[in-house]
């Protein structure tokens, strides 16, 4: 037998879809360089005067199992540490709550904060022998053909070449990899800001009898202010405290500049959320917290023969309305990592091995990715900009309610059962995503909780789902205004009787 060598494999990103990522290849027998060009995250006096994002997270069933199939104790150590959410609470203008169930099973989405579940990868990969992680590394250069990388250290200044077998790019929606990758890959790229930002306020815990932290809103719900044209959410975090996020139009935004006029106006549109949040620190907030634009981004393909493979928003970054984002770059992982399976793809190589060569399993395997996973990532994108319209707006809306309410009817006449994500582990181990899906399901279901629908397959059978419904409703509307005009004509020709 042939002395072998250990392939290495690169992470750039040291974010959850990176970490995952590591784990993942390292589980299979690679050697894995992560580099991250922030500082470690779990160093408290390193990242002080680092600006992070900040908006928490829903993780979901999609998430749930794709780190429940490459790591369980990843999975049970992160979920200590998370707050279920079963549905949305609307706030009318007028301070009026009105609850909407995500399921009618009761099914929920969890809020994490992202640095809490960015740390416990961090710790789970950190934990693994075949994993090294660099913080304050910046990737300057990759030459993919030589499979060469040069890094500055930010902290000394030095710059360095690496060697590697695999790079994965996950290093978010201004991915140097990504730029990278176009010199030698014809890549369709499409950018596109999206007319809205978001500025973030923090709603501080309340005080109980006894002078105990408590929330000041329901933690069983995500909080939505719906104004049509811009939003107020609000979501729950352990210390009792919500982090909140006002989404709007830029050019709206621009009206509200000094303190008085966005104290003035916050007051007009979110009346509660003003009183619980208090004048002073929203002021601070608002003239503190920076305006953030919202991104979406396309690519494709996603690899460059065995030697490259973009995973996460460094492939395509989403506006976060439908609560995808995460949940999507840990299933590119899952998805990855069942293709590596697929194609008998080796963590090893002859110890002399040409290192210009092509192992042609792995680009079989990175080939089906770009090919497959592209449908599920553009219908994931476009359904989460839909999904704004239906939170700023069409939740509050009756044709919305009956849509729903019919919807939800149609699902419990035919639904086979819930699926929770521990039955679901087996399936998703071995197979991308299932091929027998039976009875009426809604599409925020299968989006968020039937990890075993890809994307693709879920907006296809929404998009049907929705024509019916659509027929339903006329026809219930005609039908009721046969039986009003009906009622009409009788009653009109009693009275003519009568007199």
């Amino acid at each position: 037998m042939d002395d072998r060598v250990v392939k290495t494999a690169v992470v750039v990103g040291g974010g959850p879809v990176g970490c995952l990522a590591a784990i993942s290849l390292a589980r299979r027998g690679w050697k894995v360089d992560v580099y991250e060009a922030r500082p470690d995250l779990r160093d408290a006096a390193s990242i002080q005067n680092t600006k992070l994002r900040s908006i928490n997270l829903a993780i979901s069933h999609r998430g749930l199992a794709a780190i429940q199939v490459i790591d369980p104790l990843a999975a049970q150590r992160f979920l200590e540490t998370v707050i279920p959410m079963k549905g949305r609470m609307i706030h009318d203008p007028n301070c009026t709550l009105s609850s909407q169930l995500y399921d009618k099973d009761g099914q929920c989405i969890n809020s994490i904060d992202r640095a809490l579940l960015n740390r416990s990868l961090l710790d789970q990969a950190s934990s693994s022998p075949n994993i090294r992680l660099f913080f304050n590394h910046k990737i300057q250069l990759v030459d993919f053909d030589k499979k060469t990388m040069t890094v500055l250290n930010l902290d000394s200044g030095t710059v360095f070449s690496v060697e590697f077998d695999l790079c994965v790019g996950a290093d978010g929606s201004y991915s140097v990899i990504r730029r990278q990758m176009m010199k030698v890959v014809r890549m369709d790229f499409q950018q596109e800001y999206i007319r809205d930002e978001y500025v973030e306020f923090k709603m501080p815990p309340g005080r109980g009898d006894r002078g105990q932290p408590v929330f000041l809103l329901d933690p069983d719900h995500l909080h939505i202010w719906p104004r049509h044209s811009f939003m107020f959410i609000a979501l729950p975090n352990q210390d009792k405290s919500f982090t909140c996020t006002l989404f709007a139009p830029a050019s709206l935004l621009d009206t509200l500049g000094d303190r008085a006029t966005f104290l003035s106006w916050f007051r007009q549109h979110f009346r509660d959320a003003f009183e619980l949040i208090g004048e002073n620190s929203l002021a601070t907030a608002w003239e503190l917290n920076p305006r953030s634009p919202l991104i979406c981004t396309k690519s494709n393909p996603y690899h460059y023969l065995d030697r490259a493979i973009l995973l996460g928003d460094a492939a395509h970054s989403m506006v976060p309305f439908y609560g995808q984002g995460l949940n999507c770059g840990l299933e590119d992982v899952r998805v990855l990592d069942t293709l590596l399976t697929e194609s008998e793809v080796q963590a090893t190589a002859p110890a002399n091995f040409d290192r210009g060569s092509i192992d042609t399993r792995l680009a079989a395997a990175l080939a089906e990715y770009s090919e497959s996973r592209h449908d599920d990532l553009v219908a994931i994108c476009e359904l989460a900009m839909a999904n704004y319209l239906e939170m700023r707006h069409s939740v509050t809306t009756p044709v919305y309610l009956f849509r729903k309410g019919l919807d939800r009817l149609l699902y419990s006449l035919t639904s086979q059962g819930t699926k929770s994500v521990s039955s679901l582990v087996p399936l998703l181990t071995g197979t991308r995503f299932s091929m027998a899906v039976a009875g009426w399901i809604p599409l925020y279901t299968m989006v968020t909780f039937r990890p075993d629908i890809s994307y693709g397959a879920a907006k296809r059978r929404g998009e049907r789902q929705s024509f019916v419904l659509s027929i339903l409703g006329w026809v219930g509307t005609g039908v009721a205004v046969a039986g009003v005009v009906s009622i009409s004509r009788g009653l009109r020709g009693g009275i003519s009787l009568w007199k």
